[in-house]
């Protein structure tokens, strides 16, 4: 199977948006008869960003401005996870109509601070799995959001890799094992691995202590391509990690085109600005009063394969023509 069995991907678009403690209605003036809904966000940040950006630009493409302005709380964690647990009771002890959160870590942190207030969540690679809600068409609890596929699209990058780096045998892989979602993937990209052939060599870490252990020494020889597997750790050192892979002229296969974008040679997936437009209508839904359990899980509306041509020419990879092609956004 080829890239071309995957749906054909649009153009991609990312923004960023400065992290902030709290984030004012957007309406200047709000209608007394028709108060403001308040939604917790807790988020990464970092490279999730766009998550929120998407949200914000959505809800008001769906009407939410003027008299029917919204007020954002927002804890922004900055990558960390220590403190996940008691910025969702923060949010909590707020009491929102809603929580909107980014990222499987977060969005975990968040149905464990509540099982009431309705949570959206956005950029999450597999919920069932992870034990976040129960099926995708129904999670049985007060959870709905947008999946990435994160975990599923693994052997797909892999695909990806052996086409614009055929020479390939041995992929570092770097796992947070703390976060379910790094075992899950885990399991998705060694499967995938072995139906191609490849060695995965295995590096997990637990904190950003470790991280940046294993950012000393030397990968080159070791390994022929490193390989992002989706977590807030790995994303939160992300540009620690392109710096050392194009120093060490080694391909990096990232989660989302934003990582591409900040110099990994190619991404396949959803689009993080998209996950939040996407999640602005689920949200929409349940600020008008449906429930989340009534809403089903919903998958990335396209998908989109992200070269970074500058970066391939300072490593040394020709990209093939056939995989240019099929590229819907090229960075240079």
């Amino acid at each position: 199977m080829t890239l071309d069995d995957y749906p054909r991907m649009g153009k991609f678009m990312a923004t960023t948006l400065a992290a902030a403690a709290m984030i004012y209605p957007l309406a200047a003036v709000l209608n007394a008869q028709s108060p403001a809904a308040t939604v917790g966000v807790l988020t990464p940040g970092l490279t999730y960003e766009p998550a929120f950006t998407g949200l914000r630009d959505g809800l008001e493409k769906l009407g939410y401005r003027g008299n029917r302005a919204i007020r954002f709380i927002v804890e922004d964690t900055k990558g960390g996870l220590d403190k996940l647990s008691e910025c969702a009771s923060r949010l909590v002890s707020a009491r929102p109509d809603a929580l909107f959160a980014v990222a499987t870590a977060p969005a975990m942190a968040a149905k464990q601070a509540t099982k009431t207030i309705p949570i959206v969540f956005a950029i999450v690679g597999d919920p069932v799995q992870t034990g976040l809600v129960a099926g995708f068409g129904s999670s049985k609890n007060n959870v709905t959001g947008v999946v990435t596929f994160g975990a599923q699209l693994m052997a797909k990058r892999l695909e990806m890799l052996k086409e614009i780096a055929p020479q390939t045998k041995t992929v570092l892989a770097i796992v947070a094992v703390k976060e379910p979602i790094g075992m899950v993937s885990l399991k998705f990209l060694e499967e995938g691995a072995k139906k191609l052939g490849l060695k995965i060599i295995r590096k997990n870490v637990a904190h950003k202590e470790e991280f940046e252990q294993l950012l000393r020494e030397k990968w080159a020889g070791t390994a022929d391509a490193v390989f992002s597997v989706p977590s807030v750790l790995v994303a939160s050192m992300m540009a620690a990690i392109v710096e050392k892979t194009k120093k060490e002229r080694l391909p990096l296969i990232a989660l989302d085109a934003t990582h591409t974008q900040m110099g990994a040679l190619a991404s396949y997936s959803g689009d993080f600005r998209d996950f939040g437009i996407q999640g602005a209508k689920l949200l929409a839904k349940v600020l008008n009063g449906a429930k989340p359990a009534d809403i089903p899980i919903e998958t990335p509306d396209r998908l989109l394969l992200t070269i970074n041509i500058t970066t391939a020419k300072d490593i040394g990879i020709s990209i093939p023509r056939k995989v240019l092609s099929r590229a819907d956004r090229l960075v240079e």
